[in-house]
């Protein structure tokens, strides 16, 4: 391991167990590295496990697979260099700010006398000097946070691991601690030498790394690296800034490449797994971008913004636009095709008409369980062949959820009927038999 390296993974995998106990791959096959002076952004889609991974930087979790390594040794449980800080602050309620940032300097067995000194000399740091003797309760999300943020620092870490740590606050609130933290680390004020982000805010990442890491998703593994050469402080609004934005942003919508089929090459998995989003949510999305002030055509992180969701909630929407071929992704523009503006402008009966014809010639899943039901006398189907099918290519738990989606979007789309109390599918208006 070279003596600039801080961290570094090899291989790793790690698997937890299902609702049907069976193992479910969270990570697989991982390769990582911080190196002293960097900051690290560790970007990725629900289910890419990203704070898994950080849980076993942090010596929390063991790997199942592969090596991680901290300064060239085994992690093997916490390391006395690596500190976290949580997306949940993590405080104890009955402890004071003051005994919740001694907590590791205690565990430590640091005298009272010299924790007490650390601690008050971190809080004045934190810009919470004066607040040591307040309980958690009476201080703001953001003040709470800098609380963790200070016990993770009085440590002082080589390695300082956030999980989230400004996404429970609102924004403004965070891009001030944000620019705070920036600030400290720039200046060398504190005496971390490598930081690691897990984030689901594209522009957080930009704004703050040197790095950006990108990670597939079920299971997760290093799909695209991004360096970062911009000296800090950045301008958001900045040409440079907003460009990375929009290449990340494209990164991250990508849809994985599906295999090519031909005559009686199988139908892979990845034609087969559903976004995560329901009608109400595409066609809110769809609503918003299609008039004022976008008209059919928008940045990624403004539309984001105009939404008041998390760039997190809102990539299974983008890609369900995408794959019913009523919107366009490039980088970090969404825009309405010929179709999606029709869309927009339709009534609802001619809405679930487009919905419809979209899911049969887009959705193979969907396109499948119709042509069943017409091959099939009666009209109706139990579920269960299809969730076999499914199981396939996914975990039972992820198989149901799938065909959940798409008895949602069918049924809106009246490709299908689903009977939820037999759990039947059937064609529309047809009876049993």
């Amino acid at each position: 391991m070279s003596e600039n390296l801080l961290m570094e993974l090899n291989g790793v995998a790690k698997s937890f167990r299902s609702a049907d106990g069976a193992p479910r791959l969270i990570l697989d096959n991982v390769d990582f590295s911080l190196a002293k002076g960097e900051i690290v952004a560790l970007l990725g889609k629900s289910g890419s496990g990203k704070s898994t991974l950080l849980r076993i930087m942090a010596g929390l979790i063991a790997s199942d697979a592969g090596k991680a390594m901290y300064r060239g040794k085994d992690i093997c449980g916490p390391a006395l260099g690596v500190a976290m800080v949580f997306q949940s602050f993590a405080l104890f309620p009955w402890l004071t700010v003051q005994q919740n940032v001694e907590l590791g300097l205690e565990a430590q067995g640091i005298p009272p006398a010299e924790r007490e000194m650390r601690a008050d000399a971190m809080l004045e740091l934190m810009g919470l000097a004066g607040f040591g003797g307040a309980l958690p309760r009476e201080l703001s999300g953001g003040m709470r946070q800098r609380v963790g943020i200070a016990r993770a620092l009085v440590t002082n870490p080589d390695v300082l691991l956030m999980d989230e740590a400004f996404s429970a606050l609102d924004v403004l609130t965070g891009e001030t601690l944000r620019n705070d933290i920036l600030e400290l680390w720039d200046s060398n004020r504190i005496p971390t030498r490598g930081i690691l982000i897990v984030s689901h805010n594209i522009e957080e990442a930009v704004m703050m790394a040197d790095r950006i890491v990108i990670l597939s998703s079920e299971p997760g593994r290093i799909r695209n690296e991004v360096k970062i050469e911009l000296p800090r402080p950045r301008a958001v609004d900045s040409i440079e800034v907003r460009g990375l934005i929009d290449d990340v942003y494209g990164l991250m919508t990508m849809r994985a490449i599906q295999e090519v089929r031909s005559g009686a090459v199988p139908v892979t998995h990845v034609d087969y797994r559903l976004p995560e989003t329901d009608v109400s949510r595409i066609e809110g999305i769809l609503d918003l971008l299609a008039y004022a002030p976008f008209n059919g055509k928008a940045d990624l992180p403004q539309l984001s913004e105009e939404a008041e969701l998390s760039d997190e909630e809102l990539f299974p929407t983008y890609e369900a636009l995408g794959l019913l071929a009523l919107a366009h992704i490039d980088k970090g523009d969404i825009s309405l095709t010929p179709l999606g503006l029709r869309y927009a402008e339709a009534e609802k009966t001619v809405r679930q008409d487009i919905f419809g014809q979209q899911l049969l010639t887009q959705v193979p899943l969907a396109a499948r369980i119709r042509q069943q039901l017409e091959q099939e006398p009666t009209g109706t189907l139990p579920e269960e062949p299809f969730i076999e099918l499914l199981e396939e290519f996914l975990k039972a738990d992820e198989a149901k959820r799938v065909l959940e989606i798409a008895v949602e979007w069918g049924r809106y789309g009246e490709v299908y009927e689903y009977d939820f109390h037999t759990g039947r599918l059937k064609l529309p208006d047809q009876e049993e038999k």
